[in-house]
């Protein structure tokens, strides 16, 4: 049963996640472009601050079931795939995202932006294949 459990948080946490960053990529990175200079600084600790509220309970509990579920099934297994398309998430928020947005403290910056949204595609299309695995996955545990 906790299995189970565990795998259904994984699940929903993908689905959450893979549903806010097709939103953050096509919406809310790109609007960073229309805030005025004088507005930016004020935008974008709003924007660190409160996001943060809303990513970190959902992508802490998704590596941590990722892993756990890796764990039970084997390095080799589908979840273990699922697991690893969850790593390569964090190395690219830790790599560009995390970079893109300390810059963007320091006041806008129109390539620091366009970085942003570009790089974020690597996590918009992580998050869908991860949650098209967990729906595979999830349609295999209902069977």
């Amino acid at each position: 049963m906790w299995q189970e459990l565990l795998f259904l948080t994984n699940v929903f946490a993908s689905f959450f996640m893979t549903g806010l960053i097709w939103l953050v990529q096509l919406v809310h990175y790109p609007s960073f472009r229309y805030v005025s200079e004088e507005n930016y600084l004020n935008f974008q600790k709003h924007h660190i601050h409160s996001i943060d509220k809303v990513v970190i309970p959902v992508m802490v509990p998704e590596i941590t079931t990722s892993f756990a579920l890796t764990w039970f099934d084997g390095f080799l297994s589908l979840n273990a795939l699922g697991f690893y398309l969850v790593l390569l998430i964090w190395i690219s928020t830790a790599l560009f995202s995390v970079p893109a947005h300390s810059k963007l403290e320091s006041g806008k910056d129109i390539d620091a932006i366009n970085r942003l949204v570009s790089t974020n595609w690597i996590r918009t299309i992580l998050w869908t294949l991860k949650s098209g695995l967990s729906f595979y996955l999830l349609i295999g545990f209902a069977g």
